[in-house]
């Protein structure tokens, strides 16, 4: 049986707006509209392709579907546009995913050096390095900047370069916990900031130092910018890109805990593979970008 666009479309629109309303208001159609298409593509699947859920969400069943749905919108769309010799003036929404720090750095350069005649929409997710390849896996996204190097199936894999990584604190803070410098003993119970519970680089960095694993306090903080004004104001002390905290090490805002060692995190670029123009497109600016940022 032949699968049908407008369902696969629909599909696309539930899992991406999270509700069948909220895709029913996007497509302009009734909600009514909106889950007889999915039940149908359900039936003619054979599986159940959507956690009815707030979000809702796709199941394994459904990625391939998913996927296929977002890949066939993006070639049809530059297919009409290469037919009919010129774009029709309507953006593309183009889904990605990437890890704070890159997103935080050096990755928006990329999109912005884009040629405005691309006419790209954005939807940018943001996650750890070690789990936006999931994102890619289940079809929400159509590239991801990820630790994977293995790539997803489907899917093409470029290495970006390694994101540097040294445990910092404010000047007061080492003084007060690392009084003998960088010791198991310090680490058990100096204060630790870390960006949400995906976040296992501090943990990485003191099980490399101390071949310990150790349970300090965390303080929690989702944010990039928050974690730094963290460290800045003494809370603990964290993990953090070099690239971002150059100027406050060479200003003596911050101290490295452990000078000369560092983290290297492996970076590379996942999309899907198909011959498209605006992934073409994206990944030429995407690798450029890493390139004069990573080492």
């Amino acid at each position: 049986m032949a699968l049908d666009a407008q369902q696969l479309q629909t599909l696309e629109a539930v899992v991406r707006e999270g509700s069948f309303e909220a895709a029913a208001r996007a497509l302009r159609v009734t909600p009514s509209a909106v889950s007889q298409r999915v039940k149908a593509l359900e039936q003619a699947a054979g599986q159940v392709l959507v956690r009815r859920a707030k979000p809702c969400q796709v199941t394994a069943a459904g990625e391939p579907l998913l996927r296929l749905a977002g890949q066939l919108a993006l070639l049809e769309r530059e297919a009409l546009d290469t037919a009919r010799g010129t774009a029709d003036g309507s953006w593309i929404r183009a889904a990605v995913v990437v890890n704070a720090d890159s997103l935080a750095t050096w990755f928006l350069s990329a999109l912005a050096a884009l040629p405005p005649a691309n006419r790209l929409l954005f939807d940018v997710y943001q996650d750890d390095q070690d789990y936006t390849a999931d994102l890619l896996r289940s079809g929400t996204v159509m590239a991801a900047v990820t630790s994977q190097h293995v790539p997803v199936q489907g899917c093409r894999t470029q290495r970006l370069g390694h994101m540097r990584y040294v445990a910092v604190a404010a000047p007061g803070v080492r003084r007060q916990w690392f009084p003998d410098g960088p010791t198991p003993e310090a680490f058990a119970v100096a204060p630790m900031i870390v960006l949400n519970r995906k976040d296992h680089l501090q943990h990485r960095f003191m099980r490399t130092v101390t071949r310990r694993h150790l349970d300090p306090p965390i303080h929690y903080i989702p944010s990039v910018e928050a974690c730094n004004r963290a460290i800045q104001l003494g809370l603990g002390w964290a993990m953090a890109s070099v690239k971002l905290v150059a100027d406050d090490l060479a200003a003596g805002r911050y101290e490295e805990l452990f000078p000369g060692r560092e983290l290297r995190v492996p970076l590379y670029w996942q999309h899907w593979r198909i011959d498209s123009a605006v992934l073409s497109t994206l990944t030429a600016a995407v690798t450029s970008a890493a390139a004069n940022a990573l080492h």
